[in-house]
């Protein structure tokens, strides 16, 4: 059978007993990484697509723009900058706190590499997985507030880890001094024209469909999926200036989502199908080549990879909400509950990519796959018991605590596993 034969085989059967396995615990991540393990070439040989192609690349940076960009579409912006203390605190002390840390940690534990490698393995590992955090964002039961941070947050860290990946690769290959002024210019660049980019599709696109939509030229159809058109428009010009694809994504989704109802209500509708359908593809041909990235490595990467979901998270996360006034489980809550997945997949492929013969390359992609692996496995199985748990812990919080304060509401999406928001 054809390898695409085979991920649609795949595909029906987790979906004729996907309600069955939700019951079980088992997540659609799950289902295919697993199912990519035991049919790749490792086990039993019935598919051999391999992740570092240029496809396989291809395919997991649309997976994530996609994603970005409804996530984006779901953020009330007037909530948001009435609310944007916890976001910021993640995004500005959190997250540069993370790739400090796992540097560390990665210079401490990982032999065989040399210093500057150590802060790449940091970038890649830093970016939190909006896919995988679905099922917590989506679940009522959790404070609209908190999964509104968390969801900023895993839009916007992926794009901002990559000037710190760039500086990082400068300097492991070129063994120089990068200038504090280039890589400020770079990493502005990146960002400014991101954003800029970003606001700019997501405006004209979401007053075209508006227009579009008020002289009846467009169909149902292609009123949701026009929306992947302006997510993958948006990154593309993005990266052609400059800019990063992946912070103009978002931008757009969060811009468009806001200039009409019709464009809110298309990024839900699409998101549900085709960015669900992207997602679970690039997890089962990761779960294929899963195996193949571990060979050689030892236990010190083993060891690393936990960290990294576990303390190099969790510490930085409660450095950057104290003086917050949050209760100590919501910031156990929201340090656990910052999965690695799809961005650390595409930030591994962007390093191999640009720096082929790089000698860290086995490490890197070792120590993405023991904690995409860990993550997918762990936050699948922890997210709904621990959001229950969380949510009723908070039952008879007062409505002056910081967990409480209201904001906005804003529609979440679907999870992962085919459910919407959760009561």
């Amino acid at each position: 059978m054809s390898d695409i034969g085979v991920l649609a085989a795949v595909l029906i059967v987790y979906s004729l007993v996907s309600r069955r396995l939700e019951r079980l615990l088992i997540s659609g991540p799950m289902f295919f990484v697993a199912a990519g393990i035991l049919l790749g070439p490792d086990v039993a040989g019935a598919i051999d697509l391999e992740l570092t192609s240029e496809t396989g690349l291809f395919v997991a940076e649309v997976a994530l723009v996609i994603v970005l960009f409804a996530d984006a579409g779901r953020i009330d912006l007037g909530a948001l900058r009435e609310n944007r203390s916890l976001p910021a605190r993640l995004l500005g002390i959190g997250m540069p706190l993370t790739i400090a840390l796992g540097f560390a940690a990665g210079a401490l534990l990982l032999t065989g590499i040399e210093f500057w490698e150590a802060g790449i393995i940091a970038a890649v590992l830093a970016p939190t997985d909006a896919a995988l955090g679905q099922a917590v964002v989506s679940d009522r039961r959790v404070p609209e507030r908190i999964r509104q941070a968390l969801n900023v947050e895993s839009g916007l860290n992926d794009g901002l880890s990559i000037p710190f990946l760039f500086l990082f690769t400068g300097l492991a290959v070129t063994e120089v001094e990068v200038s504090a002024q280039g890589w400020l210019a770079f990493a502005g660049e990146q960002i400014g024209y991101g954003t800029l980019v970003g606001l700019a599709i997501g405006l004209a696109g979401g007053w075209l469909v508006e227009q579009a939509v008020r002289r009846d030229f467009m169909t149902g159809a292609f009123q949701q999926l026009v929306m992947i058109g302006f997510a993958i428009l948006a990154w593309a010009l993005a990266e052609a200036v400059g800019g990063n694809g992946f912070i103009a994504s978002f931008v757009a989704g969060l811009s468009a989502g806001r200039v009409t109802e019709v464009c809110s209500e298309k990024i839900l509708d699409f998101t549900d199908d085709e960015g669900r359908l992207l997602n679970l593809t690039v997890f089962f041909i990761f779960g294929i080549s899963a195996i193949g990235f571990l060979q050689g490595a030892g236990w010190e990467v083993y060891l690393f990879g936990l960290l990294a979901l576990t303390a190099v998270r969790m510490l930085p996360v409660a450095i950057a909400l104290a003086g917050t006034g949050l209760r100590r489980s919501s910031v156990a809550f929201m340090g656990w509950f910052g999965p690695r997945g799809l961005a650390s997949i595409i930030l591994a492929l962007v390093v191999l990519e640009d720096e082929p013969e790089l000698p860290a390359i086995p490490t890197v992609f070792a120590a993405m796959t023991i904690t995409v692996l860990a993550s997918v496995l762990a936050h699948g199985i922890s997210a709904r018991p621990l959001s229950r748990a969380y949510g009723e812990s908070l039952a008879g919080a007062e409505a002056d605590e910081e967990e409480m304060q209201p904001v906005m509401k804003h529609p979440t999406r679907g999870s992962m596993d085919g459910q919407g928001d959760r009561p």
